[in-house]
């Protein structure tokens, strides 16, 4: 094992550089995971285009990987050993919140760095916080005792397991948090990496008919989101989705909306709204932050009795689904992983999700060893 490690750096908005650093000493109760894998969230895109709020970073927070290096108690502690794969959240919580003993780190303070320049959580860490190795675009991690792991099933190869994060996410939106289940009609609305994998949950779950929306650029995704178990697709800029939904539902509408249109600003909410059943439908919704919507409906919101959730991550629970979901290769995940770039190629990567690089690309993986 080498004493450095190579990183992709990203020192300005929408810059990165390769840079090699020294490993850190790992103390008894850390560990160091060799990365085979780092998935490129939509997030990412996004995240990649801001100024940096303190410093150069490694980003990469869809991560598994090899435990290179593991303290003793560390390895007690957390039941591994060196040589296991791994796929890592990217929540580093606090341990001891009420969130986290209801495994649902997404909700702790400690690890909220929107909020908090102290928080640290994988991807999104500046390097000026010991030991600098907060990110996947890398040859390896640095894991404090509070990191967050699951084995990775033994059928699974690390790019599989890569696909965990969007799965879990689609998982916990539709299952846990939309109630999806047998018979429910859903309208998913973004044919993304996380819309396909709604639509993989909710198949999985017994939802009655599956809809899912896009634009005329995604003609691709919508046909692999058919191939991934959508009963119906539509392309909003060829036909009335609103219509469309009801002629489907036979003018009734769908139980639940899954919104995966980051950014498409108040149309897919005030769309959602309008297609949901009469009384007592839901809509989850994964909005950006600094989003707007001054006049929002919400007398119509309450006349129908909807409740309104947002998308906020995934809980433990949800990534042990995951996992268990992708082992059963149910679904043909290799449409949807689509591209693979080693870490002189990180920029390309980003900007591959974001729609500016390579064509067709869905779920992109960065592997660090390429």
């Amino acid at each position: 094992m080498s004493d450095t490690t190579l990183a992709a750096v990203k020192v300005a908005p929408s810059t990165t550089e390769l840079r090699e650093m020294p490993l850190p000493d790992v103390p008894p109760d850390a560990a160091l995971l060799k990365v085979e894998v780092a998935g490129v969230c939509g997030t990412d895109v996004s995240q990649y285009r801001l100024p940096l709020k303190r410093g150069p970073l490694i980003m990469g927070h869809e991560n598994v990987g090899y435990l290179a290096k593991v303290g003793s108690i560390f390895a007690k502690h957390k039941g591994v050993r060196e040589g296991d794969l791994m796929f890592l959240e990217h929540y580093l919580p606090c341990g001891h919140c009420e969130w986290d003993h209801m495994g649902e780190y997404r909700h702790c303070a400690a690890t909220e760095w929107f909020y908090d320049p102290q928080a640290i959580r994988y991807g999104y860490t500046s390097m000026d916080i010991a030991p600098s190795l907060w990110g996947g675009f890398s040859h390896y991690l640095y894991l404090p005792l509070n990191a967050v792991l699951h084995k990775v099933p033994e059928n699974l190869t690390p790019e599989e397991a890569g696909v965990a994060t969007p799965m879990s996410n689609g998982i916990q939106w539709s299952l846990l948090d939309a109630q999806v289940g047998y018979g429910t009609t859903v309208l998913i609305q973004g044919p993304g990496q996380q819309g396909l994998c709604c639509v993989m949950a909710c198949k999985h779950a017994g939802a009655d008919t599956v809809i899912i929306t896009g634009t005329g650029r995604d003609t691709r995704r919508l046909e692999v989101a058919k191939s991934l178990g959508a009963d119906v697709t539509i392309n909003i800029d060829a036909e009335n989705p609103l219509d469309r939904v009801m002629e489907v539902t036979k003018g009734r509408g769908v139980d639940v909306v899954l919104d995966c249109t980051v950014g498409a600003g108040p149309k897919p909410i005030l769309l959602g709204i309008e297609a949901t059943k009469r009384r007592g439908g839901t809509m989850v919704v994964q909005g950006e932050g600094n989003q707007e919507f001054p006049n929002f409906p919400i007398g119509r919101l309450t006349r129908k009795g909807m409740t309104l959730k947002s998308a906020r991550g995934h809980s433990y629970k949800a990534v042990e689904m995951a996992l268990h979901q992708l082992a059963t290769r149910r679904f043909p995940l290799e449409l949807m992983t689509t591209h693979r770039f080693g870490l002189a190629d990180v920029d390309y990567a980003i900007k591959s999700v974001g729609g500016e690089g390579a064509e067709g690309a869905i779920h992109v993986s960065v592997l660090p060893w390429k």
